[in-house]
């Protein structure tokens, strides 16, 4: 049973995966690529915690909080870059 349910994560993570590389390749806007790779982000984030659960270890703890803070700095850095370019085509 355990085999089972890693075989069926894997799938459903690898096609998810498949998904947001797609989106990142063909996103017709910033915003779309840069949610698409906070999407691969927790994507990874997630294999790294069955990994965890299922070797019952907590060697990559550090790894999966770096990955959560570089994905939150990137996207919120991200959106105040479109923000403010907003901002100044309106005023234009």
């Amino acid at each position: 049973m355990k085999e089972f349910v890693l075989v069926a994560t894997a799938v459903i993570l690898s096609l998810a995966a498949a998904g947001a590389i797609v989106r990142i390749a063909i996103g017709p806007s910033l915003l779309d690529r840069v949610l698409a790779s906070d999407v691969l982000l927790a994507i990874l984030g997630a294999a790294l915690a069955i990994d965890m659960a299922v070797n019952q270890h907590l060697n990559n703890l550090m790894l999966l909080v770096a990955l959560a803070v570089i994905g939150f700095i990137g996207s919120v850095t991200v959106a105040r870059f479109v923000a403010e370019r907003r901002e100044q085509n309106n005023e234009s």
